[in-house]
């Protein structure tokens, strides 16, 4: 099957950049009169929210964070199986068109969050072995250390790994997933360098539930 022309793959991208600016964490802590950026960590995504805010608004966020990274992946699978085309760059277009819409919002002067929970949305859609793979990681080194940014910086690194292995292994995913993985997880861990500037001075801060703030 063909791919997309030029013209719908900018529409697809720039759709899935849209959806993947909502800040749903930075709304959400809004809904209850806290400006989330001035607590915590400062970030809008989930992590921050579920510190500051408790689970029950931070949760969410974390679903509605994913979503937004799953659906426009699977948006533009759909679009291209209904129109007889290959969705293989329209579906990654998509996925890195959400995840940049998150760590760039133009909402909010394109500063947004770290995009990990958004990834996993897009990885679930694309790669769901290396997303496993990941998310292990990432349990194993938050419950052992109680860094979300280790754990975090961990998950991201290993992804290109896991989709090489496969590939060796079973001859699969195709070579533009690995470079997807590879860019996906480099981000990751670029989001993350001034907590590993943190790491690397023992000042990062363990994950523990703060008090709620007082609406303003």
């Amino acid at each position: 099957m063909p791919p997309p022309g030029p013209l719908p793959l900018i529409v697809i991208t720039l759709l899935a950049y849209i959806a993947g600016a909502t800040p749903f964490g930075f709304l959400a802590a809004r809904w209850k009169g806290v400006d989330i950026r001035q607590h915590g960590s400062g970030n809008i995504g989930a992590t921050n929210v579920i510190r500051v805010m408790g689970k029950k608004i931070g949760l969410p966020v974390f679903a509605l964070d994913c979503l937004k990274g799953l659906l426009p992946v699977l948006f533009a699978k759909s679009w291209c199986a209904g129109h007889g085309l290959d969705g293989t760059w329209a579906s990654l277009l998509a996925g890195l068109g959400t995840v940049l819409g998150h760590n760039f919002t133009f909402w909010l002067n394109f500063k947004g969050g770290k995009g990990i929970a958004t990834s996993a949305g897009v990885l679930l859609a694309l790669l769901p072995v290396a997303l496993g793979v990941a998310l292990l990681l990432w349990l194993i080194l938050f419950y052992t250390t109680r860094y979300v940014a280790m754990a975090s910086v961990g998950a991201g690194a290993v992804l290109p790994v896991t989709v090489l292995v496969q590939r060796i292994l079973t001859g699969g995913p195709a070579l533009p997933l690995l470079g997807f993985a590879t860019v996906i997880g480099g981000l990751a861990v670029w989001r993350h360098r001034s907590n590993l500037k943190r790491l690397m001075a023992g000042t990062e801060n363990r994950f523990e539930r703060r008090p709620k703030p007082s609406a303003p």
